[in-house]
């Protein structure tokens, strides 16, 4: 390394995240590590290391951080969905010839039971679901106003915080985070009627209870497929990112 103090910028966001903060800290105690979230959930987790909230001002500001902080590494640790952060954060790093590393969970895989309907975007997400269906929408505040168009079936959306436009009247919504247990979706899906599940494919264990209610009930599920993400070096795991930083730290 070419710094006194490496420093580690942190793209948080997503529950790996977390976790990740308090293990590197553990594991490299003389490295500056800081966490970056972009302030789009107002009850942020406290990750016990230094903490930014809020965007960069895209890749010219993101690069300008860079310098100023003298990053020595990004650890793009965002939702599988957060695509304008991981291709931000991949030129950025490019420009300044800083290393970057992206934690990518595995995508869930389609078992033998499931009903999926795979599509490529919330619009075709949206055009999938059948007239006269209720619809469980698992896909986030800023996307569900996408689904408002179809005034010929019901909505039941789940999200930690309302979203910026109101559903419709008729509507429901589920204020939470997502049940760790199949059973409790089972329950939520037969109190509401629902007839189709839409979801982004997060991967990850702590969002898949939806994904095994639906397999269980043989409810459709409109599985959203992931965004095009950067072509960069990736561990699929906590684990694996530690042993990716080692290496780097230790080149």
């Amino acid at each position: 390394m070419t710094t006194d103090q490496p420093h580690i910028l942190l793209l948080a966001g997503t529950f790996e995240a977390r976790v990740l903060a308090k293990k590197l800290e553990e594991k490299f105690s003389g490295v500056r590590l800081t966490a970056s979230f972009a302030g789009a959930v107002k009850d942020l987790p406290d990750l016990g290391v230094p903490t930014r909230i809020g965007g960069f001002g895209g890749i010219e500001g993101l690069c300008q951080h860079l310098q100023t902080e003298k990053v020595s590494l990004i650890i793009d640790a965002t939702h599988p969905f957060a695509a304008q952060m991981s291709w931000n954060a991949f030129h950025a790093a490019e420009r300044e010839n800083t290393a970057i590393l992206r934690l990518e969970r595995p995508a869930w895989q389609q078992a033998p039971n499931d009903l999926w309907h795979p599509v490529a975007s919330m619009g075709d997400a949206a055009d999938a679901i059948p007239e006269g269906a209720h619809a469980f929408l698992a896909v986030g505040r800023k996307e569900i106003a996408t689904f408002y168009r179809r005034g010929d079936i019901i909505g039941t959306a789940r999200m930690i915080e309302p979203p910026p436009v109101p559903l419709p009247s008729y509507w429901s919504i589920v204020l939470a985070r997502p049940p760790q247990s199949a059973e409790e979706e089972v329950e939520l899906f037969k109190e509401k009627g629902i007839t189709h599940v839409v979801t982004k494919n997060s991967g990850g264990t702590r969002a898949y209870a939806k994904v095994e209610a639906a397999r269980q009930m043989q409810l459709p599920v409109i599985m959203v497929d992931r965004p095009d993400l950067p072509s960069t070096d990736t561990a699929a795991t906590v684990n694996g990112v530690l042993n990716w930083t080692d290496r780097f730290m230790n080149t």
